[in-house]
């Protein structure tokens, strides 16, 4: 991924340092003013990742990112998290608390490399498919499904209004969806990300058709869930 950075001249140091060790990131160049790094996105809009320190900027650093026409994906770093949930709100990849280790600096980019990912499977979540309902074909947008249940040797296919029975395997179904989309949860459950509501010790809240809905978390599963959520934590 092409990134920049926008940090003062210590800092930059550091982030420079931690992403030279990563194969996966090419610095395009470092920046200490907004003017500047706003006038190397604009004009240079392949650029995917900005680690933007939240109290360099001479303008306030939420300013900046909703004033930029193209918004990459955005790893902010502070030295405090009173802004996290903010920072969050505007979908910021991850927040980086000063001093920055190399081990959560590692966390952030794989979370920003799976953010990537899910940018370029966006289009596959508005993909139709048809599945047999009946003696007819009836289409279904994927981004509809809410969660997929093993049944037996079938899955079924759940959605807000409608439930599809098909002849699958779980491990089939799972390679057909779009991994940035949906996430396995359990042996017998595949979930939407986005509508997940809630996630407790051994199960997850789903809305379904208006309604909460309680599907069992499973042990190996919870950690790669974890890890694909923005969970605020220090």
């Amino acid at each position: 991924m092409d990134c920049i950075i926008v940090a003062d001249k210590a800092n930059c140091i550091l982030l420079e340092e931690f992403v030279g060790k990563f194969s996966s990131l090419n610095l395009i160049d470092t920046f200490s003013d907004s003017t500047s790094a706003r006038n190397q996105l604009s004009k240079q809009q392949d650029i995917e990742l900005v680690f933007l320190d939240l109290e360099t900027l001479e303008m306030d650093s939420f300013d900046f990112i909703t004033s930029l026409d193209y918004r990459p994906n955005i790893i902010m770093v502070s030295s405090g998290d009173q802004n996290a949930l903010k920072a969050f709100d505007l979908n910021v990849v991850d927040y980086l608390l000063k001093p920055v280790t190399y081990s959560r600096f590692c966390k952030a980019i794989d979370k920003a490399i799976r953010y990537y990912s899910c940018k370029e499977v966006s289009n596959s979540s508005d993909n139709e498919i048809f599945i047999k309902k009946g003696s007819a074909l009836a289409k279904l947008k994927i981004k509809d499904i809410i969660y997929v249940e093993a049944l037996e040797n079938y899955v079924t296919l759940n959605t807000n209004d409608e439930r599809f029975t098909i002849h699958f395997t779980m491990k089939g179904i799972q390679n057909q969806l779009p991994s940035g989309v949906f996430i396995r949860i359990h042996r017998s459950f595949i979930v939407n990300k986005s509508m997940i509501q809630a996630i407790k010790e051994n199960t997850i809240d789903l809305i379904v058709g208006g309604t909460f809905k309680n599907l069992p978390l499973g042990k190996s599963f919870k950690d790669s869930l974890l890890n694909n959520i923005n969970l605020l934590a220090r």
